[in-house]
């Protein structure tokens, strides 16, 4: 390449300064002469160039911001005459670059300076790396022009063979600033020049495709809004037509959120949070999934009874007297519904309705056993009270999301069953029934009981929040009445904050009245027959429950009503039995068949279970409430069975246990109670408790054991009448045990008219029915000798011992 040289013959010009405006060699450009300055260098140039052949020769200077440059380039004055506007003007051509020096005189009264020519040569023939980047410059050179559509420039730019004429011709691109073209003027080596020149236009172009791109962008977004805006409008067009053709008034509320919002009665906070979804709908278009989401969560927001409220019936002789009317027995339910309903109306009375942001609300936990009326007893309490009831049913619920909702941003979600309730309740007060609380399980999906315990906490359900509504709901004044077979099956801090109010099943009277208030007029009415036509007396009622029927609610006592109705409508239609009718006792055999469970002491003397030694009668209590339970004890051969102790039944760790208690007593006793021992140190001893399917556990059975051993080692009998439930020591001592009501009550269906329970549990004799207890003699001892006085029969010579009588 040729360096920067001063070989050429020094130049004395005229200078005609350029405002911010370049011209390099090669370029021809117009210039006014009606500027003071370019018409003097014309003139100048001219007057000079008299005396010299060719044309007047110029130096165009750029002029920046007040600042001649160091390099100008050669001009020469092509042509004199007129512009395009008719004002006189002069075509100068740029030849080559010419490095400015000092100022000097001349004609005219244009500004004179000399110069020197810049060597702008390169050597031929060119390099192989500026052969590709002539190349290059014109392929890109190329495709900006074919952009532009400026074809015919395409191929003069191809025809430019010389790398500083090449360098050059980049003085006509517009998109290049003046501080570029000074650039491009002031760098004399062509082939660095054509480097820039090719930089500058590379940049170019890729600025521009991002523009493009941009721009292509910015386009499909405004078409698609315009689209989108046409077919809204066109939209709204039609839906004009449909509502005048159906008679609608034009713009319904139903269609307005915001107007919904507005007039809708809401809380404070609420209102906020509906007003900014609204505005979100508002921005959202109506292919947007977010819109949908958005209003169904209004929907739900509005369609929720925030300041409805119902009015409670503070008449507390009233509501005592539904509850009556509506159930028989269940007393303590009664007396708590009664209290709360007391205090609620003093609290009323002295202004106190709202204490702390919060109100009186209860929750209280029925737990008892299957059809003794829990759930109907919700709905009898809303009713006592004025007030709304709504069931929320949690049998087998696993989703924690079920009792506090779902996320908004999961497809389908919904509040919790909670929200859910109040929803259909229609007021903030209602009585809501979790119903089989203790049926409630855990998985992956969460705990739904751990959800339920800022549910159930009167300390903290004022503020209780939905995930999918996120707004605070007060649940302070709602009743909450939750149902449970097992109590054990609550967990202890969703038990903790609940109180528990037991049922314990119904006694052989209660379910009569029941039965004759309540069960046949519903199943009558199912059966279709009328009050007139089927009656059933008190007896036949009586022996239903009793004899037909084992259990502590009166569920299976209604099937059977239901089906012994059925048995006489059948009949009736067939022609064979004619109405009105009275079923007593003696015609249930008849329409429904044999009792199922006759009690011990109605049957033949030889077919009793404890007509054998080694049979006792003990109590206990499973989640269908009381029952009775035998235990049965024999004596392996001494030549055949192994020595040891053998249980079976299905027993758990604790009866198991009391098992191994019972015979070590007898053993280390068993010359105070007169029993031949020595037999049980080399024979098998094996208890047995029948209806091995069920599993059993707890203590409760040692006494029975105790008394089953004894039995069979003495050859006494277990008195029939007698049932027995106590945990035993090691020394004898009858200990404390639970479910004494439940066990008392199974005694008496059972036919059972002596009971033996410990000592320590006699005061929750109180809770016994009293009609119960009257027709049960109840013993409470402290050792298990008085158990074996009382349960066992005294021995006759070589003879059945005859059962004495029960005082």
């Amino acid at each position: 390449m040729a360096a920067e040289s001063t070989a050429f013959t020094p130049l004395t010009l005229p200078v005609l300064p350029l405002d911010d405006e370049i011209v390099l060699p090669g370029m021809v450009v117009p210039l006014d002469l009606s500027d003071p300055e370019v018409r003097a260098a014309v003139e100048a140039a001219q007057a000079a160039a008299r005396d010299e052949p060719g044309k007047p020769r110029v130096l165009l200077v750029p002029r920046i911001d007040g600042t001649y440059a160091k390099t100008g380039v050669l001009g020469t004055v092509e042509q004199v005459g007129r512009l395009a506007d008719g004002d006189p003007g002069a075509l100068i051509r740029g030849r080559s670059r010419v490095r400015i020096g000092a100022g000097t005189t001349g004609p005219g009264a244009a500004l004179w300076v000399e110069g020197t020519q810049i060597d702008e040569s390169v050597p031929d023939p060119l390099p192989g790396q500026v052969t590709e980047l002539v190349k290059e410059y014109k392929a890109l050179a190329t495709a900006w022009l074919r952009k532009r559509g400026a074809w015919q420039v395409v191929d003069r730019v191809q025809a430019i063979d010389g790398v500083s004429a090449l360098a050059d011709n980049s003085g006509y691109s517009p998109f290049l600033t003046t501080e570029q073209k000074v650039e491009l003027l002031e760098t004399a080596d062509p082939v660095a020049r054509l480097r820039l020149a090719t930089k500058q236009l590379r940049d170019h172009l890729a600025e521009q495709d991002v523009a493009e791109t941009i721009a292509k962008d910015v386009q499909e977004g405004v078409d698609k809004q315009q689209r989108e805006f046409l077919l809204r409008r066109q939209l709204e067009a039609v839906r004009k037509e449909l509502r005048e053709l159906n008679g609608e008034q034009e713009g319904e509320e139903s269609d307005d959120y915001r107007a919904r919002v507005e007039a809708a009665d809401l809380p404070e906070k609420v209102r906020e949070a509906a007003l900014k979804e609204v505005d979100k709908l508002e921005r959202a278009s109506d292919q947007s999934p977010e819109g949908s989401w958005i209003r169904t969560w209004l929907d739900t927001v509005l369609e929720m009874p925030w300041n409805e409220r119902t009015e409670d019936a503070y008449d507390i002789r009233g509501a005592q007297a539904v509850l009556d009317a509506e159930h028989a027995g269940l007393q303590d339910v009664k007396e708590r519904i009664t209290e709360y309903l007391a205090v609620r109306k003093r609290r009323n009375d002295r202004g106190l309705g709202v204490v702390g942001g919060r109100r009186g609300g209860a929750v209280l936990a029925l737990v008892g056993p299957p059809g003794v009326g829990k759930t109907s007893l919700g709905e009898s309490v809303a009713h006592a009270m004025g007030r709304k009831f709504v069931r929320v049913a949690l049998g087998g619920v696993r989703d924690e999301a079920e009792i506090r909702g779902h996320r908004r941003t999961y497809v389908g979600a919904l509040p919790g069953r909670i929200v859910r309730a109040i929803k259909e309740a229609g007021s903030m007060n209602p009585v809501v029934l979790l119903d089989e609380i203790d049926k409630v399980g855990s998985d992956f999906r969460g705990d739904p009981a751990a959800a339920l315990l800022e549910v159930l906490d009167p300390a903290q359900n004022h503020t209780f929040r939905d995930h999918y509504l996120e707004v605070e709901l007060d649940l302070s004044d709602v009743v909450f009445l939750a149902t449970a077979n097992v109590l054990e099956a609550i967990p202890e801090a969703l038990a903790d904050r609940m109180e528990i109010v037991r049922l314990d099943g119904y006694t052989e009277d209660e379910k009569v009245v029941i039965a004759r208030d309540h069960l046949v007029p519903r199943q009558l009415e199912r059966a279709g027959l009328d009050k007139d036509e089927v009656t059933i007396d008190e007896g036949a009622l009586r022996r239903l429950a009793g004899e037909y029927t084992r259990e502590a609610g009166v569920r299976t006592l209604e099937r059977s009503i239901a089906r012994l109705l059925r048995k006489v409508a059948a009949r009736h239609e067939l022609g064979e039995r004619e109405l009105p009718f009275t079923v007593t006792d003696g015609d249930l055999r008849d329409l429904i068949g044999r009792p199922h469970h006759v009690p011990e002491s109605a049957q033949d003397p030889a077919e009793r279970r404890t007509s054998v030694p080694g049979v006792a009668t003990g109590l206990a209590v499973t989640g269908a409430g009381g029952d009775v339970l035998y235990v049965e004890a024999s004596l392996a051969d001494p030549e055949t069975g192994a020595a040891g102790l053998t249980l079976t039944g299905q027993l758990g760790d604790v009866m198991k246990e009391s098992a191994q208690i019972a015979l070590s007593f007898l053993r280390s006793h068993g010359a105070e109670l007169e029993l031949p021992v020595a037999d049980l140190k080399d024979r098998g001893v094996h208890i047995h408790f029948p209806a091995g399917a069920v599993p059993k556990d707890g203590p409760s059975a040692g006494v029975t054991m105790t008394t089953a051993l004894a039995s069979l080692l003495s050859g006494r009998l277990v008195r029939t009448d007698v049932a027995m439930t106590g945990e035993v020591s090691l020394t004898g001592r009858v200990l404390p045990i639970g479910g004494v009501k439940q066990k008392l009550l199974a005694a008496h269906r059972a036919g059972v008219t002596t009971v033996i329970i410990p000592k320590r549990n006699e005061p929750d004799l109180d809770d016994v029915p009293a009609e119960v207890l009257d027709k049960l003699d109840v013993h409470a001892v402290s050792d298990v000798r008085q158990v074996l006085e009382l349960a066992l029969a005294p021995a006759v010579n070589g003879a059945e011992p005859e059962v004495p009588v029960a005082a």
